[in-house]
């Protein structure tokens, strides 16, 4: 298990352009939860980190759509965002905005140290210009083909390539359209900033190779792009919604949004250390394990971007750990927002629980860049199989046992059989290796573990047969009424919302959310305690995908 120590989770800002779906839980939004719920369980001065990424091209353009601000268009999806994380469960110490005043001087001060340490320069650059639309049109506002010999997708933004996942650099995109309007662009002379991101080429190496936390398939690939040949980065953009550069008068030139939003970890943890009294925000930051949940499809900016502009600026730890998972498909094909291929959050839980979206993802997730597959009649199988036909027997067997054969009262134990030993003995073997699972973010794992002993209480209670067992019927339902207690701590980074249902069919006191990882192997329910009657925790899934 984790020693207590101080950590901050950050989960990859979602763009405040449109609804939470399916692809952004399982690649980092429920990983990070489970994760953190295990480790306040386990007694750590854990926060967990988010924000809307607020700037960027999409952003304009739809906020232009619309007929609407693109600062009302934000807080509009920043709004929405936090009710569908709320009722999925997703529990933030904060979320916040990249439009925030702190991250707009983070991200200005940023500029002015990587400025004064040398490592930006001035360069006249051709920018692509809709002479239909009268404006410049950088990144997004831009549509051709990929310009990659090894992919060429067409209708790719000329910023990244949403098929092979790698970024395109200024000007490379083929076949070039405006976004807007469909012509063709023309070119004309800007002044952009650039950041020397070639520069930083042997201390990446360095840091990639010195820390042993990052995924060994994922590092591997980031030392191939960096022996390519890293090139400087245009952080400047002809827009006028975003971070304004520092020191210059043209109001429609702002800072790249990926040179500002994942500074917003940074501003966002410290506006919580400020609210909570602590000043020194640099201070807790540098002090604490830092952990970074994205997805594979930025990767490149977090493994290049990011720990150059820290190295840069020196003032800021660079991550400790950066969990990256794959892509999501749905049915054999790759999630897709703009192509209107998605499961929205919010119309998932019209039809069904969210700790069935919680558990089915968490069971099907691995730890590593694995495409991860949602199918239908899978999450009914599992749901009915792994879920109910496990955990919820379980736990209805012995509740309603109790309660019909001993009017909810916890029995007295007699002395242990080796049969009962033998449970004791798994009840402490599953604290402790699911921990360690959960802890190295195997999240999957963890959980199977934990079904595991699930399983082994059934095959207990079905060995014991207190219905027949007469005499030894007490202790039976005193070990398991226990188990069921246990239960509920180590299922609570999963799904929580049913955890806490067990925790109030025990009758027990406070929130299982308050309680201790560790006290899941000790049997806390003592002799003579009462519960209520039991209620149905989970109810079977039928024609799934009919829904």
């Amino acid at each position: 298990m984790l020693n207590v120590r101080k950590i901050i989770v950050t989960s990859a800002l979602i763009y405040a352009n449109g609804e939470v779906h399916l692809g952004h839980v399982t690649s980092t939004y429920l990983p990070a939860d489970i994760f953190v719920r295990f480790c306040r369980l386990n007694g750590d001065q854990v926060i967990h980190v988010s924000a809307t990424d607020d700037f960027g091209t999409p952003i304009s353009i739809e906020a232009n759509k619309k007929g609407v601000k693109p600062e009302d268009f934000v807080a509009f999806w920043n709004k929405k965002d936090r009710e569908d994380f709320a009722d999925l469960g997703i529990s933030f110490d904060i979320f916040d905005r990249t439009s925030s005043e702190e991250n707009r001087k983070l991200t200005q001060h940023f500029f002015k140290k990587l400025d004064e340490n040398g490592y930006i320069y001035e360069q006249d650059v051709l920018q692509p210009f809709c002479e239909n639309c009268d404006r410049f049109l950088p990144d997004r506002y831009i549509k051709g083909t990929c310009p990659f010999d090894d992919c060429g997708a067409t209708e790719q933004y000329s910023d990244s390539c949403e098929v092979c996942g790698r970024p395109i650099e200024p000007g490379a995109i083929k076949a070039p359209h405006c976004a807007i309007c469909g012509s063709k662009p023309i070119t004309r002379s800007s002044k952009h900033y650039f950041f020397k991101l070639s520069e930083f080429s042997n201390p990446l190496k360095n840091w990639l190779k010195q820390n042993q936390n990052l995924q060994l398939d994922v590092k591997n690939y980031v030392l191939n792009w960096i022996d390519e040949g890293l090139r400087d980065w245009d952080i400047t953009r002809d827009l006028s919604w975003g971070i304004p550069v520092p020191s210059i008068d043209d109001k429609a030139k702002v800072l790249y949004v990926w040179f500002n939003n994942h500074l917003g970890y940074i501003s966002t943890a410290q506006k919580l250390f400020a609210e909570k009294g602590d000043e020194d925000g640099r201070k807790t930051w540098n002090a604490s394990a830092i952990f970074h949940f994205i997805g594979k499809d930025i990767v490149y900016h977090h493994y290049l971007y990011l720990p150059a502009m820290r190295m840069g600026v020196d003032e800021y730890k660079l991550p400790d750990y950066i969990p990256t998972r794959g892509y999501f498909t749905l049915q054999g094909r790759k999630f897709s927002k703009s192509r209107e291929w998605y499961i929205s959050v919010r119309d998932f839980l019209t039809k069904f629980p969210a700790d069935y979206l919680r558990f089915y993802l968490a069971i099907i997730t691995p730890y590593s860049q694995a495409d991860v597959n949602f199918d239908w009649q899978d999450f009914e199988n599992r749901i009915n199989n792994e879920l109910i036909a496990n955990v919820g027997n379980f736990v209805h067997r012995v509740l309603t046992f109790t309660w019909s054969q001993y009017k909810g009262q916890v029995p007295e134990s007699a002395s242990l059989c080796d049969v009962d030993k033998e449970l004791k003995e798994e009840l402490v073997n599953v604290v402790k290796e699911a921990a360690t699972e959960i802890n190295q973010i195997e999240l999957s794992k963890g959980l199977r573990r934990i079904l595991a002993f699930s399983a082994f209480c059934n095959k207990y209670f079905q060995t014991k047969a207190p219905w027949k067992n007469r005499e030894t019927r007490n202790t039976t339902l005193y070990l398991c009424v226990n188990a069921v207690r246990s239960l509920a701590i180590l299922l609570e980074p999963y799904i929580p919302f049913s955890a806490q249902k067990i925790w109030q069919q025990l009758n027990l006191k406070d929130n299982v959310s308050e309680q201790t990882w560790d006290s899941a192997q000790e049997l806390k329910v003592p002799e003579g305690h009462k519960i209520v009657k039991p209620e149905t925790l989970f109810e079977r899934v039928q024609d799934a995908e009919k829904q």
